[in-house]
């Protein structure tokens, strides 16, 4: 199944990387305040689920485009499709963006795939069988101290978003650490915990299509995923933490008290 999931994921490579070389030319529009969708969502998205629906006609599909319209509702396999986690940063040329695709069964991760495509960096794991970048085996940082690490996280941008309460985090953390980092793209920000190059990230507002490639990636490089009480379904939560162990708990006591749950 997981490579099927590559061959999906490279798929929709292809269709944006080769949008990338004419952005501008390209059809943008809004779904919500400060949300777009493009005429490459869209493809990469039908790309992906042709490849999946190809090789397992019975699965279901949650995709961000489409939502449930394909594949079998009632499956007990679900594949969970951002077709490009970052279109903001795609629509200005910014290259930080990347596909993400997983597998649920009964609701519970088994595999994924994050894939950036303007590197040709390819982030697999399957539960159970450990992460990789390409054929390289990931580990989370082995970082103890919040005050040595650097943390991703995604600023509100989505109208009715609490600014004020994040920027209450966002001070508390910035206050403890090395330093903050915001590319923009929830699924490579997750992949980049696995590989050890962020020791934690945090982020509000999350969908799952946006997390379920990226959380098993950071489990099976052995770090921890959760709510900011550290102790929920960061899958359905809308909120999320996750990082090496030790750094994760020390987030987790930063933030437990901004939960909205």
């Amino acid at each position: 199944m997981i490579n099927v999931a590559v061959r999906a994921a490279r798929e929709a490579g292809k269709i944006i990387n080769r949008a990338s070389l004419d952005v501008d030319l390209l059809r943008v529009s809004k779904k919500a305040a400060n949300d777009f969708v493009t005429e490459v969502d869209r493809a990469s998205e039908h790309a992906i689920i042709d490849v999946l629906l190809k090789a397992y006609p019975q699965h279901g599909i949650l995709g961000e485009e489409t939502g449930t319209a394909h594949g079998r509702a009632d499956s007990e396999f679900q594949w969970i499709i951002d077709p490009l986690d970052g279109t903001t940063n795609f629509i200005h040329g910014l290259p930080v963006y990347a596909v993400s695709i997983a597998l649920a069964h009964h609701g519970v991760v088994q595999h994924g795939v994050v894939y950036d495509p303007s590197r040709d960096e390819l982030y697999t794991a399957s539960r159970g069988g450990g992460a990789f970048l390409d054929n390289r085996r990931l580990r989370v940082s082995r970082r103890t101290r919040i005050e040595d690490s650097l943390i991703g996280t995604g600023f509100p941008f989505r109208e009715g978003d609490d600014l004020d309460d994040y920027l209450a985090m966002f001070r508390k953390v910035a206050e403890r650490c090395v330093g903050l980092r915001r590319p923009g793209a929830a699924a490579l920000d997750l992949a980049y915990v696995a590989a050890g190059r962020y020791d934690a990230f945090f982020e509000r507002g999350l969908q799952p299509w946006d997390v379920a490639a990226g959380a098993l990636l950071v489990t099976e490089a052995g770090g921890l995923v959760g709510d900011f009480t550290g102790e929920g379904d960061a899958l359905h939560a809308g909120e999320l933490i996750a990082g090496s162990p030790r750094i994760y708990a020390q987030l987790v006591s930063l933030l437990k008290v901004h939960s909205a749950r």
